[in-house]
C-alpha cells in the first residue's frame, strides 16, 4: 500500500510538472543561463600562454586557487573571463552584512522594508565592483612576476585583464540575479553549485585512473565513496534539523470580534550560517601557499609558514577548527539578532510560555541560540576535517571531494528542490480553486 501511494504522489507530481507551464518555461531558462555561464569558463583571457599557465597552476595545487578553480568550474585553471567567478559578490555581500550590524544608517535601510532592500543592494554592487577591479589587478600582477605566462607584459595587458575579468564578475552577478527572478532557486547558488558540478566527472575520473594504476587501493577508493555518501546523509539531516521554540499569542479583540489566540513556532536553524565558515577559514590558511606559488624567489619565512600550514599538518588542522567555529558563532551573530526577534514578538504580541516578554525573551533565545550553534559548528568542523584528513593521507588535492563543497551541493539541490515542490504545490491549489469555481457555477 505504501509503495503504491508514493507511486501515486510521484505520477501526480509528474503530470502537475507537466501541466506547469510557468514552471517549465523558469526552469528552461535556468538551463540556458547556466549554459551561458559554462560557455564563459571557457573563454580565455588574451595574451596568456596556457601551458604555462598550466605547469604554474599545477604546483600552486595545495592553495587557495585550487579551490577557488572548484567553485568556479576549471575558470580558475584556464584563466578564462569568468575566473574571479562570482567571488567577489559574495564577499561585498557578506561586507555589507556586517556593516549593517555596525553602521546606524544601514541598520536603518535594512528595516524600511523593500526600499531599504534596494537600497542595499546597490551598495552591494557598487562595492563588487571594487573588490572584482582589486581582485583582477592582482591577478595581472600576479600573472605578470609568476614567468613566462604573459606574452606581452605591460600595462596594456593590466588595463585589459582588469576591465575582462571585472565585467565576467558583473555579468555573472547580473546572470545570477537574472536566475533568481525569472528562473528556479537562486541563481548566485546556482552558479556557484553548475561549477562544482561540472568539474565532478573529471575528479571522480581522476580518482579512479589512481586506483586503476595502483596509487589508491581498492578498499581505500571504496571507503572514499562510502565516505561521501555518508557526509551527504549527515549534511542533508544536519541542514533539516530545527529548534522549533513554541510561541503563543493571546486572544485579541478588533471592534466587535474577538479572535482566538493561536500558536506558531520561531525556527531556528541548527546551522545558521552555512558555509561562509569553512570557505573563510580555508582561504585565510591557504593564502601563505598561493603567495608562495606566485614568488621566484620567495623569503625563508613565507616557505616555513606554508610548510606548517600544509595539508594535514597538526597547526593547519587547529587552525582550520578554531576558524570555523569562530565563524559559525560571529557569522551567526551578524545574521541573527534576538533582541529585535524579541521587539517583534512584543509588538505583535506573542510571547514564549514561561519567559517574559523584552529583555527576558532576547535573553532566553540567545541562549538556545548559542546551544544550538555549538551544535552547528561542530558539525560543520566535522563535516570538513573529515576529508581534510583524508585528502592528506591520500596525497591528492581533491578538493570537490571535500567537506565544503558537499555542503554547497547539498544545500543548493535542496533549496531548488523545495522551490520546485512550492510551485508544484501552487499550481494545484490553483487547479483546485479552478474546479471548485466551475463547480459553485453548475450548480
Amino acid at each position: 500500500m505504501a509503495s503504491a501511494a508514493e507511486q501515486l504522489a510521484a505520477n501526480l507530481n509528474f503530470g502537475a510538472l507537466a501541466k506547469a507551464e510557468d514552471l517549465k518555461k523558469r526552469i528552461w531558462f535556468t538551463l540556458g543561463a547556466l549554459l551561458v555561464y559554462r560557455i564563459g569558463t571557457y573563454i580565455p583571457l588574451p595574451g596568456i600562454d596556457p601551458e604555462a599557465l598550466r605547469q604554474i597552476f599545477t604546483s600552486s595545487q595545495g592553495g587557495v586557487l585550487a579551490m577557488f578553480n572548484v567553485f568556479a568550474g576549471g575558470a580558475v585553471g584556464r584563466m578564462a573571463i569568468f575566473a574571479l567567478n562570482i567571488m567577489p559578490y559574495i564577499s561585498a555581500s557578506i561586507i555589507i552584512q556586517l556593516l549593517t550590524a555596525v553602521v546606524p544608517e544601514l541598520e536603518k535601510l535594512k528595516k524600511e522594508g523593500e526600499m531599504g532592500r534596494k537600497q542595499l543592494n546597490q551598495y552591494t554592487r557598487y562595492l563588487t565592483v571594487v573588490l572584482a577591479v582589486f581582485q583582477s589587478w592582482g591577478i595581472s600582477a600576479g600573472l605578470q612576476s609568476s614567468g613566462q605566462i604573459v606574452a606581452n607584459p605591460g600595462l596594456f595587458f593590466m588595463i585589459t585583464t582588469v576591465i575582462t575579468l571585472t565585467g565576467g564578475t558583473m555579468f555573472m552577478m547580473w546572470l545570477g540575479e537574472q536566475i533568481t527572478q525569472r528562473g528556479i532557486g537562486n541563481g548566485i547558488s546556482l552558479i556557484i553549485f553548475a561549477g562544482i558540478v561540472a568539474e565532478l566527472p573529471s575528479v571522480l575520473a581522476q580518482a579512479f585512473e589512481l586506483g586503476r594504476q595502483g596509487v589508491l587501493s581498492t578498499p581505500l577508493l571504496l571507503g572514499l565513496l562510502i565516505l561521501i555518501v555518508v557526509t551527504v546523509a549527515v549534511i542533508v539531516f544536519c541542514e533539516r534539523a530545527q529548534r522549533r521554540l513554541l510561541i503563543q499569542y493571546p486572544k485579541r479583540q478588533v471592534g466587535n470580534k474577538v479572535f482566538e489566540g493561536n500558536s506558531s513556532h520561531l525556527p531556528l536553524k541548527l546551522n545558521t550560517a552555512g558555509v561562509i565558515p569553512p570557505i573563510f577559514a580555508s582561504s585565510l590558511l591557504l593564502l601563505p601557499t598561493t603567495a608562495l606559488s606566485f614568488q621566484a624567489n620567495p623569503p625563508e619565512w613565507l616557505r616555513l609558514m606554508s610548510q606548517l600550514l600544509g595539508h594535514g599538518q597538526p597547526l593547519f588542522l587547529a587552525l582550520y577548527l578554531l576558524l570555523i567555529v569562530f565563524f559559525c558563532f560571529f557569522y551567526t551573530a551578524i545574521v541573527f539578532n534576538p533582541q529585535e526577534t524579541a521587539d517583534n514578538l512584543r509588538k505583535y504580541g506573542g510571547f514564549i510560555p514561561g519567559i517574559r516578554p523584552g529583555e527576558k525573551t532576547a535573553a532566553y533565545i540567545d541562549y538556545v541560540l548559542t546551544r544550538i550553534t555549538v551544535i552547528g559548528a561542530a558539525y560543520i568542523a566535522l563535516v570538513c576535517l573529515i576529508p581534510e584528513l583524508m585528502i592528506a593521507q591520500l596525497g591528492q588535492s581533491f578538493y570537490l571531494l571535500g567537506g565544503t563543497s558537499l555542503l554547497i551541493v547539498v544545500t543548493v539541490t535542496m533549496d531548488t528542490v523545495a522551490q520546485v515542490q512550492g510551485y508544484l504545490l501552487a499550481h494545484q491549489y490553483e487547479g483546485l480553486v479552478k474546479k471548485s469555481q466551475l463547480r459553485g457555477k453548475r450548480r
